[in-house]
């Protein structure tokens, strides 16, 4: 089994360690310290031996950061985190509503006669800094760049991982990996650059066609890689991960001790970006007086865009994997009918995630979970992105609502499919807002929408419904998805913020949902891919785009209040669901296509 269930933190730790934090600090003569929840790749995902604000706080969510003062400790988390954040910490560290409240105006009023704030500068971005140090200004708080000072602290912190390394097919890839770097190179070419350094692992193993295991849930290979305007890529990483690799001209590993001397030999300009490179390597450029140019990660766009080898294996993974979902929700619907009828009868959460594993596992494809499946009932469900520990893990009730969020990490494409199942009757209230989630996620399927159009323009229509019932949800509409890659891939969003025109190739996640703290928690979540479109009759001849939903599995019709659809919503889901039968009916157990039958029943 790949997932775990063990608590990997516990409330009670975190006071003594802040308190021996806070004695590093004043005896270095700092006033606090920023512990991120970032490692030197600044991606989302970190190692066990890089988990340093879960080690101090208990927090585990993959977003947020601490400010640790000699009085109080600011734990900085969205709307996403902020009730798993109050269940995992101890009451020494203090929940701030982030990004609502800045931390420079934080800092400002906790520090009103000025303070020195220490920071790792390989574990924030100049961005980030930049935008601290700009809120900072006129007030007498500085920041100081300092070794990390959690290490020292941390007697059994993890090893380093050193997974093995290894190809990853060009028919699956749809490009070669000197193909990629052409790609690259030209681009650094046309913007006058003469190098690139890259931080973020998928954008290297993708520009290598590489795939690793150094991090859950994430096949990646860890370093980090400077590209030249020549095509030539030097890879900074540990050989022994490498043995299994086949470097193609122009690709040379290196050791990863060698990165800092290597910098400082770049002659310049240097594309850096902002917004995932680490202080310390804009220190090192910057000491050897190298020109800088900061501009996006070339590799994210082209990323982002899948080949047509990627988007059919797309089709192919969310195929394997929607049948498996279908034998699990089969399985499902007769246990959550034996909770409702037999009192004695024990389900738990636990057993729901193990079984999903299982059915995945049984397609024999399956490489990974693409994230720890989230299976959280009743009130767990409101915890946006809980975890099942066995501290936490809760026997299911009649009348419960059973939040599952999972997916599948296959050789040929990366899956995450959302679905709420009723455990026996529920309340209106429960239908009614599932009613208005699942009419938000077809509005983003239905939608067409011409070139330049993003996210951000998008993601009210997913939020209408609620917000005509006076309700919303704190987290994105939906993220960008990799291929055999990062289950939460950019620069494509559909949020609020996102600014990133939606382009073909792109894979989205389309998961509006609504919670209720201590009750329920609901979310629909199906992947979509960005195609060209064509204008309803009688529209203009615009460049239109559309998207073409990848995700196969039965919405449960149980919990839909039919009346409230509208008639072409209604159509929408009729023909998703005969769309699902006809797919994955060949590939089911006679119970499974049985139960798919009904399930998928027209409205």
């Amino acid at each position: 089994m790949f997932q775990n269930y063990s608590a990997t933190s516990r409330p009670e730790d975190g006071p003594p360690r802040l308190a021996a934090l806070r004695d590093s600090l004043q005896a270095q003569g700092l006033n606090g310290v920023i512990v991120p929840r970032s490692d030197a790749h600044m991606g989302e995902y970190v190692a066990g031996c890089d988990e340093r604000l879960a080690w101090l706080t208990g927090f585990t969510g993959s977003s947020g950061f601490c400010i640790v003062l000699a009085d109080r400790a600011g734990l900085f988390v969205d709307g996403r985190y902020r009730v798993q954040a109050r269940l995992q910490c101890a009451p020494v560290f203090s929940p701030v509503h982030w990004p609502e409240i800045k931390p420079a105006d934080w800092l400002r009023d906790a520090c009103p006669n000025g303070a020195v704030i220490g920071f790792d500068p390989w574990l924030h971005t100049p961005d980030e800094i930049e935008t601290l140090e700009k809120g900072l200004t006129d007030s007498a708080i500085s920041l100081r760049a300092i070794a990390n000072p959690i290490d020292p602290l941390w007697s059994d912190r993890p090893a380093p991982p050193m997974a093995a390394a290894r190809p990853y097919p060009e028919n699956l890839a749809g490009q070669s990996s000197p193909e990629k770097r052409a790609l690259i190179a030209q681009a650094l070419r046309q913007n006058g650059q003469r190098a690139c350094v890259l931080t973020q692992p998928d954008s290297i193993c993708w520009l290598l066609n590489i795939r690793g295991g150094d991090l859950p849930r994430l096949p990646v290979l860890q370093g980090f890689a400077i590209v030249h305007d020549d095509g030539r890529v030097d890879l900074f990483a540990d050989a022994a991960k490498c043995t299994g690799l086949s470097f193609s001209e122009g690709e040379h590993l290196r050791p990863p001790a060698a990165f800092d001397a290597a910098l400082r030999t770049l002659s310049g300009p240097v594309r850096l970006d902002k917004k995932t490179v680490p202080v310390q390597i804009l220190r090192s450029l910057e000491e050897n007086a190298t020109e800088i140019t900061f501009q996006q990660d070339p590799c994210l766009m082209p990323k982002a865009r899948k080949t047509e080898a990627e988007l059919s294996g797309a089709r192919a993974a969310h195929l394997r994997d929607g049948a498996a979902m279908v034998e699990f929700l089969c399985w499902l619907d007769a246990q959550t009918a034996r909770v409702v009828a037999e009192p004695d009868f024990v389900l738990t959460e636990i057993d729901i995630a193990r079984q999903l594993e299982s059915c995945r596992a049984a397609t024999g494809m399956l490489e990974d979970l693409s994230f720890d499946t989230i299976a959280g009932s009743g009130p767990n469900g409101a915890i946006v992105h809980y975890r099942v520990t066995e501290d936490s893990n809760r026997r299911l009730m009649p009348g419960d609502l059973m939040l599952v969020d999972s997916g599948g990490q296959y050789l040929d494409g990366t899956t995450d499919i959302t679905r709420t199942i009723p455990v026996g009757p529920v309340g209106t209230l429960e239908a009614e807002c599932f009613t208005a989630v699942l009419r938000g996620m077809i509005a983003i399927s239905q939608a067409r929408f011409p070139r330049g159009v993003a996210g951000s323009h998008l993601d009210a229509l997913a939020r209408a419904p609620l917000w005509q019932m006076g309700r919303d949800y704190d987290h994105g509409t939906g993220h960008g998805v990799g291929a055999f890659l990062s289950v939460h891939e950019g620069p494509q969003r559909i949020s609020r913020i996102s600014t990133v025109p939606l382009a073909e190739g792109m894979i989205l996640s389309n998961e509006p949902g609504y919670y209720r703290e201590g009750q329920f928690g609901i979310r629909i979540e199906n992947l979509i891919a960005v195609r060209k479109g064509a204008p309803p009759e009688g529209g203009d001849a615009r460049d239109w785009l559309e998207f073409e939903t990848l995700t196969l599995a039965p919405i449960d019709r149980r919990l839909i209040l039919s009346s409230q659809l509208t008639t072409s919503e209604r159509a929408w889901l009729n023909a998703y669901h005969q769309r699902v039968v006809t797919l994955l009916r060949p590939m089911l157990s006679d119970a499974a296509e049985l139960w798919l039958a009904h399930a998928c029943a027209p409205l």
